[in-house]
C-alpha cells in the first residue's frame, strides 16, 4: 500500500483529477464575477451596475480589509488566486506523477526515459489533462444553462419554481 501511494500512477491519477477540479472552480469564480447570463441563477442581475463589493472597513471586518492597501487588493481576489494556485500545484504534481509512471514503464520495456522538462510535450499527459478538463466544463455549462429553464425546489442553484425564465437570481 505504501509503495502504491508513492507511485507515479497514484500521483498521476490523484492530481489529474484535482487539477481539473481546481481549474474548473477557479474559472467558475472568475467567470461568474465577470460575465452575465440573463436568466441564469449563477449570474448577477444584468440590470445592476458593476458596483464593486463594499470595501470600507467596519468593526467586524476581516483584518485584510482593515489594513487596506496590498492586503485588501489580495483579499479582494483571494478566492480566485488561491484556486488558481491550487490548480498550478495540482498540474505540476500531475505532470510529475505522469513522468514517474511513464519512465517506470519505459525502464521495464528497456526504452529510453525522458527528462521532466521534455515530458511536458507527451501526448498522453495532455490527453489526461484535456479529457478531465472537458468533462468539468461540460458539467459547469450544463448547470449554468439548464438552470435558466429548469427548477429544483430548495436549491440555491435554481430560481423559484414560479419565476419566469428571464429572471436572474432569487427574488
Amino acid at each position: 500500500m505504501k509503495e502504491y501511494l508513492a507511485s507515479g500512477h497514484f500521483l498521476q491519477a490523484t492530481f489529474e483529477n484535482w487539477e481539473s477540479e481546481f481549474f474548473q472552480m477557479a474559472l467558475f469564480v472568475v467567470f461568474t464575477a465577470c460575465l452575465k447570463q440573463k436568466g441564469s441563477s449563477e449570474s448577477n442581475p444584468i440590470e445592476e451596475t458593476d458596483a464593486e463589493d463594499e470595501c470600507e472597513a467596519k468593526e467586524d471586518s476581516p483584518p485584510a480589509v482593515k489594513k487596506g492597501g496590498i492586503y485588501l487588493t489580495f483579499y479582494k481576489y483571494s478566492l480566485s488566486i488561491v484556486l488558481s494556485f491550487l490548480f498550478i500545484i495540482s498540474f505540476v504534481l500531475h505532470w510529475y506523477g505522469s513522468w514517474i509512471d511513464f519512465n517506470e514503464k519505459q525502464f521495464l520495456e528497456g526504452k529510453i526515459r525522458k527528462t521532466f522538462t521534455v515530458f511536458i510535450s507527451n501526448d498522453k499527459f495532455w490527453f489526461e489533462s484535456f479529457q478531465n478538463w472537458q468533462s468539468e466544463f461540460l458539467s459547469v455549462l450544463a448547470i449554468v444553462f439548464l438552470s435558466i429553464y429548469l427548477r429544483q425546489v430548495g436549491s440555491s442553484q435554481s430560481k423559484p419554481v414560479n419565476a419566469p425564465h428571464k429572471q436572474t437570481g432569487p427574488d
